[in-house]
């Protein structure tokens, strides 16, 4: 079996979002940060692009945004809550199926 920092960005986010639950950019950011030793605001930028690629994809869905006035991400930039949609749950039990081999 492959460690966290082996799989593909896309597909741990996907996985993440599995839970159903709603997460924050800044949430996800932080996990992927940690599990793949990444570090830095270039870095950040690049996770937060590729949640918003999923969204352009139709994987997650953003619902919910507001400004972050606190700086717990960036000082005065949109945040935005995602859900992963039923077609980003049927590609991620397809990609787990094809890890299982």
């Amino acid at each position: 079996m492959s460690k966290m920092g082996e799989r593909p960005l896309k597909i741990r986010i996907l996985g993440i979002f599995n839970d159903g639950k709603p997460h924050w950019n800044y949430e996800i950011v932080e996990i992927i940060s940690k599990e793949y030793k990444m570090s830095g605001s270039y870095e950040s930028s690049l996770i937060n692009f590729d949640l918003v690629e999923l969204a352009s994809g139709g994987m997650i869905s953003d619902v919910e945004q507001k400004m972050d006035t606190e700086g717990i991400y960036k000082k005065n930039f949109l945040l935005h809550k995602y859900v992963i949609t039923n077609l980003g749950k049927e590609k991620t039990a397809g990609a787990c199926a094809l890890g299982r081999n």
